[in-house]
């Protein structure tokens, strides 16, 4: 039965780090076990790779994509086998969208790793590194971010991608044209503009030929309607029809991220407890700046995950 004041979030790409969940794998024999899945459908050894690799080749898109994947898929399964109470909604941030439908049981599992695998590609082929860049922008007002980028742009592309909470934007585009931007944010009273370690301006303009071919991949791809509600990117609404999902998916890839508005939209509909399921606690975090009255939990930590099952039961 769902819990109607619960929701479930899946992160996206900038929470992986080499040796994520191995506490959680010595807790639940089954993060192996979807670890394993996830191996055999890519051909090379994940959990080595996260366990043992090195942190650049697991921040190559192509890699992150399936690894962040596999890593959220792999802590639900292990909140269903410990009969946590089911979410009455879902989100997740970019990639963590794609997350989100697997877990919603939209998409099959083996799907989505190789269509995120091939998503990862794409947005990397679509722009040369190099090229492009992304920045974060904290204390400057989202439609003022907006303006700036619209007003350095030139014949270049920079624009904000990641609504992620109030007076916390993400911009991206050209390399040079972030670099204006940041200047021109810095004069209007970014409190930080940082660059991002990103191999790819994402969410831009630029990722429409990513977005063409991942239509075409999409095409031989089953997407069911989801059981529990997802909430999409685009336009922080929640759909249940599996054509118009593919056409959210695509349009994902070159729109911003509107994650404020997302979580907004799950506080519409009651939301009071969001449990972020995955590495790391970005969104969890995020929450609190964007609703304080909610509260958020991270659950890669056995500890953790075992209590919010307790309390949710209780």
């Amino acid at each position: 039965m769902s819990n109607s004041s619960l929701a479930f979030v899946f992160p996206g790409q900038g929470s992986q780090k080499i040796g994520m969940l191995s506490d959680a794998a010595e807790a639940f024999p089954i993060i192996k076990d979807v670890f394993a899945e996830a191996s055999d459908a890519l051909d090379y050894d994940m959990w080595d790779l996260i366990q043992n690799g090195e942190q650049d080749a697991i921040n190559l898109t192509e890699k992150t994509q399936p690894i962040l994947m596999t890593s959220s898929v792999a802590l639900w399964n292990v909140w269903k086998q410990e009969n946590g109470a089911m979410p009455a909604v879902m989100a997740g941030h970019s990639l963590g969208e794609f997350t989100a439908l697997v877990c919603a049981g939209s998409l099959a599992f083996s799907d989505a790793l190789k269509l995120v695998r091939a998503r990862g590609q794409f947005m990397q082929s679509a722009v040369p590194v190099g090229i492009g860049a992304m920045a974060a922008i904290i204390g400057v007002d989202d439609q003022a971010i907006v303006d700036i980028c619209a007003d350095v742009a030139g014949d270049e592309c920079v624009q904000a991608v990641n609504f992620n909470s109030p007076g916390q934007v993400v911009i991206a585009g050209h390399a040079g044209a972030v670099d204006r931007a940041i200047v021109k944010l810095k004069e209007a009273g970014a409190k930080r503009a940082m660059p991002l370690p990103v191999s790819a301006p994402f969410h831009t303009d630029l990722m429409r030929p990513a977005g063409e071919k991942l239509a075409v991949e999409l095409e031989n791809i089953a997407i069911n309607t989801p059981a529990i509600p997802v909430i999409h990117n685009v336009h922080a609404q929640i759909e249940a029809d599996p054509a118009k999902i593919k056409g959210l998916l695509i349009e994902q890839i070159y729109s911003p991220v509107k994650w404020t508005s997302c979580v907004q939209t799950m506080v519409s509909q009651g939301t009071e407890l969001l449990i972020e399921c995955g590495p790391g606690k970005v969104l969890s975090g995020l929450a609190k700046r964007i609703h304080k009255p909610l509260t958020a939990s991270a659950i890669e930590q056995p500890d953790t995950l075992r209590q919010q099952v307790a309390d949710l039961s209780a």
